[in-house]
């Protein structure tokens, strides 16, 4: 007899399944209340004992106790932050994903894994633009994304510039970057050239000015655009920031985290058109690509460079990197900074090849369509005002008048009657009210009623 913590227990097993059945049934799927809901500390408090509880019993206790303190970030009206609008079908393979024992860090233990995400990679790749040959890892998010290619980003830099002190080297990037990129910057010791933007776009032109106004241009190894801002969904000038790097040799990196997956809307792929020269790309399938949380794609236009960068070496390892087979080598975590990881492309995968490219061109196009409804909506009313044009599926908008407490209380008492999740954000220093749709079953009709909030 094996061990009691690896039998299979039938009754947990459908017990289980019955909540993940009765959840993928639900439309839509209920907001719930997140922090403002009451939390159970005293039942908490004696949850964990030495001889255990039952399954069911502790399932129940999630769902009712702990289930509503949790947002629910793919609700139709959760239109806060970035939301998370997973399809079905990449939640159910999510499952597949847990259940399998499916580790996805290399080619030797998981090649199944290896070639379906590459494919995944390999579409994403081709409409940004990108050269045969291109590819990388799934990896947690925009944030490890942005790390692990500038990592690779400096490395090169520095070898190009054999002549500079390394820890001289710098990035240009805008103010407007996501914080993610400062902070890996940071990470790797590197300092960034700031360069100040008009109408918080990066072009290139605002790039030339900063670098024949600063002391050491010479010092900049690496341009880093946005392919989409997380607070306002702006588009970095990417086709010529890439040209003039390109042009110049230097690194340029693309987040693309929110935005990048844009390029497959019919109306807004022209912007993204300068994807193309990107030497590292990041967009999250967990945003805009309706897949499942954890899930960043990270490409590289030539990702052999990446793995000398990045390819962990150890004896145990040896293996992974000997084989005769011109595939063995592609192992996902020769191209990040991590070793072991979860299989998570898989469910992006599954959703893609199940529901095909024109699914996902049109749901995304959706959001961008409702973004531009919803900016006729303010427009019209006289109590409210854009703070600038809507992008891609993001508006910023103020209603004439408030206080910083008075968007507090708001978005709360949205929260509390299950109205909508909708948070303000700071635009210039001004607190103002923001929009972000990535879910296509979020409506006009949604947008109106959290207007009419506003009224009074």
């Amino acid at each position: 007899m094996g061990h009691p913590m690896f039998e299979y227990d039938a009754a947990a097993t459908q017990a289980i399944f019955d909540y993940c059945r009765e959840r993928l049934q639900m439309d839509p799927v209920p907001l719930d209340y997140g922090g403002l809901a009451p939390l159970p500390y005293d039942e908490l408090a004696t949850l964990i004992t030495a001889e255990g509880r039952p399954a069911g019993e502790v399932l129940d206790f999630f769902k009712h106790s702990l289930a509503p303190a949790v947002v629910s970030i793919d609700a139709p009206n959760f239109l806060a932050f970035i939301p998370n609008s997973p399809t079905k079908n990449s939640l159910l393979f999510d499952m597949v994903v847990a259940c399998s024992g499916l580790n996805g860090t290399s080619w030797l233990e998981s090649a199944g894994v290896v070639v379906a995400e590459n494919q995944a990679l390999e579409f994403l790749a081709q409409r940004a633009g990108l050269p045969e040959g291109s590819g990388g890892a799934f990896v947690s998010g925009g944030s490890m994304g942005n790390l692990a290619g500038l990592t690779v980003a400096r490395d090169v830099g520095r070898t190009l510039r054999r002549e500079l002190d390394p820890r001289t080297v710098r990035f240009a990037i805008s103010a407007d970057a996501h914080s993610s990129v400062g902070k890996a910057l940071h990470v790797i010791g590197v300092d960034a050239l700031l360069v100040e933007t008009v109408d918080h776009r990066f072009t290139v032109d605002a790039l030339r000015a900063a670098l024949a106004a600063d002391p050491h241009p010479e010092t900049v190894i690496g341009v880093v655009a946005t392919a989409g801002t997380t607070n306002a969904g702006i588009v970095d000038d990417l086709e010529g920031l890439g040209a003039y790097a390109r042009e110049h040799d230097l690194w340029f990196h693309v987040d693309g985290a929110y935005g990048g997956a844009a390029m497959l809307s019919s109306s807004e792929r022209a912007h993204f058109t300068g994807l193309r020269h990107a030497d590292s790309f990041v967009v999250d399938p967990h945003k805009w690509l309706f897949a499942p949380l954890d899930c960043a794609a990270l490409i590289y236009r030539n990702p052999t460079i990446a793995r000398r960068v990045l390819a962990q070496q150890a004896s145990y390892l040896d293996i992974l990197h000997s084989a005769d087979d011109e595939h063995y080598e592609w192992n996902p975590s020769d191209f990040a900074i991590h070793l072991s990881r979860r299989a998570r492309g898989l469910p992006f995968w599954y959703s893609l090849v199940t529901y095909g490219t024109e699914a996902y061109e049109s749901a995304i196009q959706a959001s961008v369509d409702l973004a531009r409804r919803a900016q006729e909506m303010i427009e019209a009313l006289d109590y409210v005002e854009m703070v600038r044009p809507s992008s891609l599926s993001i508006v910023l908008f103020r209603r004439r008048g408030w206080r910083d407490e008075q968007y507090n209380e708001w978005s709360h008492q949205l929260l509390r009657d299950q109205i909508a999740f909708v948070t303000p954000t700071k635009w210039e220093g001004e607190t103002v009210a923001r929009l972000a749709f990535l879910h296509p079953g979020t409506d006009e009709d949604l947008v109106r009623r959290i207007l009419e909030t506003m009224r009074d």
